[in-house]
């Protein structure tokens, strides 16, 4: 089977779960700063920085290649370094007190 196989069609699948994590992720990320405003608690506001990079990294990639022109390798970089990044203020947020 050749990787190029029905090319539209898992672009849209693609295009409708990376729309999916942009609207879950938000509302995580909505949810945890909304905790972090009622409590002041700072690991909140770090959490609600983790998922908001996180969301943004796996959004970007997609966004950058089909909107800017950028090269596909770049843009899965940028999105892994994103998430990486979040996943690193999420696990500082849940060490801190």
């Amino acid at each position: 089977m050749s990787p190029h196989t029905g090319g539209i069609e898992v672009a849209l699948a693609l295009a409708i779960v990376k729309t999916l994590v942009l609207v879950v992720g938000s509302a995580i990320t909505y949810f945890a700063f909304k905790a972090y405003r009622r409590t002041r608690q700072r690991a909140l506001g770090l959490l609600a920085l983790g998922f908001g990079l996180v969301t943004l990294g796996l959004v970007l990639a997609g966004l950058l290649y089909e909107l800017l022109d950028v090269g596909l390798a770049f843009g899965i970089l940028l999105e892994s370094l994103l998430v990486l990044a979040g996943f690193l203020v999420i696990a500082y947020s849940l060490y801190v007190q």
